[in-house]
């Protein structure tokens, strides 16, 4: 496994948010890798700023 840390996107967790939803029915559960990567995106794109 490699030790580079490559930041979470926005592109990124879409696409992990996509298949959870698609996975659940549509729905994307609270506390979920989707929702946790969805939340590290949005601080990774305010730290861009």
């Amino acid at each position: 496994m490699s030790k580079i840390k490559t930041p979470m996107t926005s592109a990124a967790a879409a696409r992990i948010q996509s298949a959870t939803a698609k996975a659940n029915g549509g729905k994307t559960p609270k506390g979920s890798f989707a929702a946790k990567a969805q939340s590290a995106a949005a601080k990774n794109s305010t730290k861009a700023k």
